[in-house]
């Protein structure tokens, strides 16, 4: 039987980390949830990923600070959005500004449980059913049950080194170093 230890204290800041995990090319999602009485929240995100097939599981993350953090504790339901290729003005609209700012003028529709999702066409939906959050550092991991999904031939939008292009201009020296 094996006895694990601790964490060796990390070797770098959270900036090289960050600079790190964006090395990692992801695909971009948002997420959409409401509870009644109160409008959708919506939110662009990159933590998305797949669990398990049996049952059908996905994966994703959210700051214990967002201000969207509540809504997530309280709804049965949501709905993940796969952005397409040209939809990068959508991750950029529902990764800042206020909820109202997110959906002024932007058409709806619902997944067949009721969550609210993007009326325009998207590479892919899921809706889950909230089955678990595990609080872990600074985030809370969500555990959706994919209750209904949908795909659509269209190119995924990814999310690279800071921008949505996989081609980004060569680092410099001073850059890696840091």
């Amino acid at each position: 039987m094996s006895h694990l230890a601790g964490a060796a204290k990390p070797s770098f800041d959270s900036k090289a980390f960050r600079r790190s995990l964006g090395r990692f090319p992801t695909g971009v999602t948002v997420v959409m949830a409401e509870v009644p009485g109160e409008p959708p929240v919506g939110l662009t995100v990159s933590s998305f990923n797949s669990v398990s097939l049996e049952p059908p599981l996905v994966v994703w993350s959210l700051s214990k600070h967002s201000s969207s953090m509540w809504i997530f504790e309280q709804c049965e339901r949501y709905s993940i959005q796969v952005l397409a290729a040209d939809q990068a003005d959508l991750a950029m609209r529902f990764a800042s500004g206020t909820h109202e700012q997110r959906f002024l003028d932007l058409n709806l529709t619902t997944c067949p449980n009721g969550s609210p999702r993007l009326a325009s066409p998207v590479a892919a939906w899921f809706e889950c059913h909230n089955r678990h959050r595990h609080q872990e550092g600074d985030h809370v991991v969500l555990i959706g049950e994919v209750e209904n999904c949908h795909h659509a031939d269209l190119m995924p939008l990814i999310y690279h080194s800071g921008g949505f292009d996989l081609t980004p201009a060569v680092l410099s020296a001073e850059s890696n170093a840091r």
